[in-house]
């Protein structure tokens, strides 16, 4: 697809602590809001993955940040890549500082998080409440956030492949923790990395749906009581989605 008229892209670097963590920020005419990304494990934010979700989120006008959460000094220390509460702190800062910006000045923002950093964005996300409004993972390790799931107050998308089934499980005992709403939704037929044909392009659906959906009860939040809501079920991608969830 071509490029999308009227969108801004810009670099910065966003401080956490004594470090500065390089970030790739687009903006879309008129934003709904914001999402954060969570890159997993030996990945970055370049990570081509992340970058095709991001792109189908600028499309349906949803501002994307995605930034290093580790210097690559720290990436050399693979305990870095999972600890969690390190990760989660890049990621409550990253988010403090995006708040800051005029452009996303009193828009909703939410978290994509892939593997390692699926848990990293639960854990902020339960540290942020409400200020987060909404959470998407795509192969997630939530089970590495198990101690901080029932905190977690935003709608909360879970998406797994199929043909993933260690991670499959992982998930269905992280819905299980889950009392915020939330979903689990499996892409048939797709393994972890979600490499095959058409995976990663539902996988981007998915997500632009979810936070399309919850952003726009964040601008008319009459449309639902957040605090007395809750839905959790699962489905597979290619079957149509029950009522009540975003």
């Amino acid at each position: 697809m071509g490029e999308l008229a009227g969108v801004v892209r810009r670099t910065a670097e966003v401080r956490s602590g004594v470090v500065r963590l390089p970030a790739d920020l687009t903006v879309p005419a008129r934003p709904l809001g914001w999402v954060v990304f969570a890159h997993g494990s030996g990945s970055g934010r370049r990570s081509p993955r992340n970058v095709r979700v991001a792109e189908e989120l600028n499309r349906a006008r949803i501002a994307t940040l995605l930034f290093d959460l580790l210097t690559p000094g720290e990436e050399l220390d693979r305990r870095n890549v999972f600890d969690v509460e390190l990760l989660a702190r890049r990621l409550v800062d990253a988010t403090r500082w995006l708040s800051s910006q005029p452009d996303a000045a009193a828009r909703p923002i939410g978290y994509f998080g892939a593997s390692t950093g699926a848990a990293a964005a639960l854990v902020a996300a339960a540290e942020l409440g409400e200020e987060i409004a909404a959470v998407v993972s795509r192969g997630g390790r939530p089970d590495l956030a198990a101690a901080w799931l029932a905190k977690v107050r935003a709608p909360t998308l879970l998406i797994v492949g199929g043909a993933d089934p260690l991670v499959l499980e992982l998930n269905r005992e992280a819905s299980r923790l889950l009392s915020c709403r939330h979903e689990l939704v499996v892409v048939p037929g797709a393994t972890h990395l979600f490499e095959e044909p058409g995976a990663l392009q539902r996988v981007a659906s998915l997500a632009a749906s979810w936070f399309t959906s919850v952003f726009d009860e964040w601008r008319a939040p009459e449309a639902l009581d957040r605090e007395e809501t809750h839905v959790q079920h699962e489905r597979d991608a290619d079957r149509p989605e029950r009522a009540g969830a975003p």
